[in-house]
């Protein structure tokens, strides 16, 4: 696993008064980057080594991280936090800004290039999650995906736990885990317990009803002007490469890249290869 690097913390106002939190690392031209959980965004590290060639600027999503607790728990739902965004862009002194985002912060970046799609450069997109778009993944998906491990030591336990997902129990995510990584070892299995969401809150509103509106997104992304990187790994139960590909023609400009025998955390399953795809894109 790519080590966690320092980064300088700063705080901006968003416009409903609540104290926003941000870590910058590394040099270039900034893009700024939102974890998915809602979570702290240091479990992206320094996305596998890519601050050496930008800039990067994360954001600590209201009530994670630094991030102070908002006085309305509505504010945490997808749509509203769009705003989040833009008082960063503004924050920043930014005419444009490029975007990376990371499972369910894929749907707030999807939301604001939809909303402001002039203030937008390059969009990436990795493990993706897709509800803003109302991409469907189907438990036949999944089990399909997941049954490209049945040779892994630790396969019966998580498979037996993700049927019982797919059949409507209480998914338990620690046995499930595995499934989410391409090598499920110690640096793995620390990723994974550091790197869960804490606020409860914040998870159970941020897709709440009118969180998302599908049509009209995928309406205003058919206009979107800027190039668009999915990146997904080959093995990425949460975000499987099929429905991501579904995604990704929604996009004028999108390029779709499956990383070879990653999970959904592809910067710390090949941090080499993913670095690689994610800089060039960027330039």
């Amino acid at each position: 696993m790519a080590p966690i690097m320092a980064a300088m913390t700063s705080f901006f106002t968003a416009p409903d008064g609540t104290r926003l939190a941000y870590r910058v690392t590394g040099g270039g031209d900034p893009v700024i980057c939102l974890p998915g959980g809602p979570a702290d965004s240091r479990y992206l590290g320094d996305l596998g080594g890519l601050s050496a060639h930008r800039r990067l600027v994360l954001l600590d999503p209201r009530g994670t991280g630094r991030s102070a607790l908002p006085e309305d728990a509505a504010s945490y739902r997808c749509d509203r936090q769009v705003a989040d965004v833009e008082a960063l862009r503004e924050h920043l002194g930014l005419a444009r800004v490029d975007l990376l985002a990371h499972s369910g912060g894929a749907n707030l970046a999807m939301r604001y290039a939809a909303r402001h799609p002039q203030r937008v450069g390059g969009l990436v997109l990795v493990g993706p999650g897709l509800r803003a778009v109302g991409v469907e993944i189907g438990g036949e998906t999944r089990r399909a995906l997941a049954l490209r491990r049945k040779g892994e030591p630790w396969f019966p336990a998580a498979f037996a736990a993700l049927e019982a997902a797919i059949e409507g129990a209480d998914a338990d995510w620690d046995a499930i885990a595995p499934f989410f990584w391409g090598r499920w070892d110690a640096a793995a299995r620390l990723h994974h317990a550091v790197g869960q969401p804490v606020n409860g809150e914040a998870v159970a509103h941020f897709g709440a009803e009118g969180a998302f509106d599908p049509e009209a997104t995928r309406t205003a992304l058919a206009a979107f002007e800027g190039p668009v990187l999915l990146l997904v790994g080959e093995f990425d139960l949460n975000s499987p490469p099929v429905a991501v590909a579904e995604c990704a023609e929604l996009f004028p400009r999108a390029t779709l890249v499956r990383q070879p025998g990653a999970g959904h955390y592809p910067w710390i399953d090949d941090p080499d290869r993913f670095v690689a795809t994610a800089s060039a894109f960027l330039g």
